[in-house]
Parts: structure tokens; sequence; C-alpha cells
């Protein structure tokens, strides 16, 4: 049975790691999850206050980077490292996720990224998600889907998975961060966010974790088969 790569975008909090995860599960694929090595770069940058304005720091500081995932056992997920580092859990924070956004916005940034990706795909058999995934790091990828959902439905979902380790944080705070992030992600002048031509579309406002898993599931068999 042949492999192929699975290219999944989308805007923030729409599901689509958690949606990869369990697709790659399904096909046995590696799941690899773009936006935490974004949210590890940022981490590296925010620990060694990295100025986005000078770029003789930015490429100092992405050349003692050092990204990989591993798999967790115990959960039965890949977990990004930074470093060394586990730092799955660190990148996961509110004040990593204020500033991703800024830094990916970089351009040596991305294009560090972006070739870390790409050779991570080069055996194919995997599911990455991103923001540029299907239009940048892979626009030869057998499936592309675009994930997308109301502005009301994102911010509750990001809001309960915030809540339970910031018990102070407002809805409105949420909505604000999510907005900001779609403003930087879709108006970037590299790799904006946007729905690749041949990118399908699913948006997952009113479906269920388990509809949406058998939609997308059906659209790789497809691929695989065909």
């Amino acid at each position: 049975m042949r492999k192929i790569i699975v290219a999944i975008d989308g805007w923030s909090s729409c599901g689509k790691s958690t949606m990869a995860r369990q697709l790659a599960s399904k096909l046995n694929y590696l799941f690899i999850d773009s936006g935490a090595m974004y949210r590890a770069i940022t981490l590296f940058f925010s620990r060694n206050s990295i100025d986005l304005e000078n770029m003789d720091d930015v490429k100092k500081a992405l050349s003692q980077i050092n990204l990989e995932f591993v798999f967790n056992n115990e959960n039965g997920n890949t977990e990004i490292c930074l470093n060394q580092e586990n730092v799955e859990n660190v990148i996961r924070n509110f004040d990593i996720a204020a500033r991703v956004s800024e830094v990916a916005s970089n351009s040596f940034v991305r294009e560090f990224a972006v070739a870390e990706q790409q050779k991570i795909g080069k055996r194919k058999g995997i599911v990455m998600d991103g923001r540029d995934i299907g239009t940048t790091v892979f626009p030869d990828a057998e499936l592309k889907i675009f994930v997308t959902a109301d502005i009301k439905t994102r911010v509750i979902r990001r809001y309960k998975e915030l809540v339970l380790k910031n018990p102070e944080i407002t809805l409105d705070e949420v909505q604000h961060n999510l907005e900001t992030r779609d403003y930087m992600d879709s108006n970037r002048e590299i790799s904006p966010l946007r729905q690749a031509d041949d990118a399908l579309l699913l948006d997952n406002t009113n479906l269920t974790p388990t509809e949406q898993l058998e939609m997308v599931l059906s659209w790789a068999t497809a691929k695989i088969n065909g």
C-alpha cells in the first residue's frame, strides 16, 4: 500500500492537531504538529531574549536550535523536544500563544522551519498540520485539507483548553488573541495562511469529532487506494 502526505491547514483552534493526530493513528502514519515547531522556536527566543528586529541574532539563535519529535509510549502521542528537552506542555501556555505568530512571520524562522518539515516528509507516510503545509511546505501533497469553524465556536474551544491552566482568563482575552493571530497569519508577507486551490474544505463548526474523523479518513483512504 502506497504512502502519502496529508497536509492540513486552517485557522487557530479549529481542532486541526487533534484531528490530524487521530487520522495519523488510524493510518499508522507519523503525526507532525508544525505549530509545535514554531512554538518551540518561540520558547527558545523568549528564554534567550532574542530581538526579532536583529537578523544576526535571529540567525545565530536558529543555529542553536535542534528540534525533534519523540513518541510518548504513555499517551501514544508524538511530542516535540527542543535541544533534547521535552517542551510539549511548556509551549502550550498563553504567553507562547500570544507571541508565536510574530515569531513565525520572520523570514529566517519560516525558512528554518520549512526546511525541517520537508526533511521529515521525504519518506511520506505523515500527517502534518499547520498554516502553510499545503501551500508552501508540501505543495504536491496527495491530500490537502483546509479546516475552518466560526469564530464563536473556536473561542469557546480555546477557552475551555486554557481555563484549566489559567482560571482567570476571560473569553474576551481569548477572542482577542485568536483574532490577532488570524490577522497576522493571513496577512504576513511570507507564506500567509490561505486555502490551497486543490484543498478540500472542512467546516467542523457543527461536526462531532467522530463525524470529522470519519470524513477525513474516507478522503485519505480514497487517495491511498487511488
